[in-house]
């Protein structure tokens, strides 16, 4: 009896002990793993960013100039090892311009700055017939690839600051197009951005009210501390990363709403703003976007906005191809053009119809 529990202790302790060191092994490997798919996903956003980098000559380059240009904005919020070789150094990132081709140098175009949308995401084809609206009416467009936008490397990405530098990266993008091009009007720039770009719009006016003549914001992500509420945990983890804000809403809730237009509405100064929801929206929900509306009307600046009620496409409803989303866009367009006054505004909505298409 006394041998039979020997043995038994035995095997117990040595089978113990063989799938600690296996854990352990298979754990090492599982976060290699993990770490290599991270990587992996890293380049295979680089190789779909060149490939679309493409896509953008065959899409608007018969009616558009179109170039990729390095500039800076900023050092970054969050150093890592702040007496690092570098350390404090601007943040490099890159920014599409599109001019249209049949650009007079001896007279002045208005300017729209558009920045993308998405926590980590990317300047794609998916704005290419809204760009060829723009061009088309003879704007000048400006779309920066900010800090912790996609394509560029696993570097690029960690310097996420939503809602934070990053829109100085945005308004920077906006100053060089001035510094570098003679035939820009600084007297006419609009600023236009859906979602996380509508997001960049509104702190942009907000930081900057005397360098914008008008904007509008599409779907724009408000109010970050409502938002950590109705998402799921995966959303959150984009914004507590260690390089990120490393922080929960419930932990730093000032750090999220420093970041959120909603909180950030007494700076409005009233340049003139339309805003636009959709109350099916199954990203930005309706009610971050009422939120600012109220706070926005508090102030009692005048601005305009409407709430769509359920219209097809969700998040996407009036940037889609569909004709509903080309009669809102042209509501759009109209805000723009009377503030910006570009050489061909659009006078009806065939105008459009036709300036979104490459035939």
């Amino acid at each position: 009896m006394r041998k039979t529990t020997i043995l038994t202790l035995f095997f117990v302790i040595f089978f113990s002990t063989t799938f600690a060191q296996n854990f352990d092994v298979l754990e090492e490997n599982f976060n290699q793993l993990q770490t290599n798919n991270k990587n992996l996903n890293h380049r295979l956003d680089v190789v779909e960013k060149m490939i679309d980098d493409l896509l953008w000559y065959q899409k608007v380059g018969d009616i558009a100039y179109v170039d990729k240009l390095y500039i800076y904005g900023p050092p970054k919020w969050k150093e890592e090892n702040p007496s690092a070789k570098g350390a404090g150094n601007p943040v490099k990132f890159w920014t599409y311009v599109f001019i249209p081709k049949n650009v007079d140098v001896s007279k002045k175009y208005p300017l729209i700055v558009l920045p993308h949308g998405g926590v980590h995401a990317d300047f794609t084809t998916y704005y290419a017939h809204i760009v060829r609206e723009f061009i088309s009416q003879g704007y000048v467009i400006v779309a920066p690839e900010y800090r912790g936008s996609t394509g560029y490397g696993k570097a690029h990405y960690e310097k996420i600051d939503y809602g934070g530098l990053e829109t100085e990266d945005v308004f920077y993008s906006r100053n060089y197009m001035f510094e570098n091009y003679g035939f820009i009007d600084e007297k006419r720039v609009g600023i236009v951005g859906w979602s996380h770009g509508g997001l960049i719009a509104l702190m942009n006016i907000f930081d900057h009210p005397n360098d914008y003549q008008v904007a509008f914001a599409g779907v724009p992500v408000s109010d970050l501390i409502a938002r950590m509420g109705y998402h799921t945990q995966s959303y959150r983890d984009l914004f507590e990363a260690d390089y990120h804000i490393g922080q929960n809403a419930n932990d730093n809730v000032a750090e999220y709403r420093r970041r959120s237009p909603a909180w950030n509405t007494h700076k409005y100064k009233g340049t003139p703003l339309l805003i636009h929801t959709n109350t099916n929206d199954d990203d930005v929900n309706v009610l971050e976007v009422e939120h600012l509306v109220k706070l926005l009307k508090a102030e009692g600046k005048p601005f305009e906005y409407e709430i769509f009620d359920a219209l097809p496409g969700g998040h996407s409803f009036d940037r889609m191809d569909t004709k509903m989303a080309k009669e809102i866009r042209y509501t759009i367009h109209n805000h723009l053009a009377k503030y910006l006054k570009p050489e061909k505004p659009f006078t009806n909505l065939k105008d459009l119809q036709k300036a979104g298409y490459r035939f």
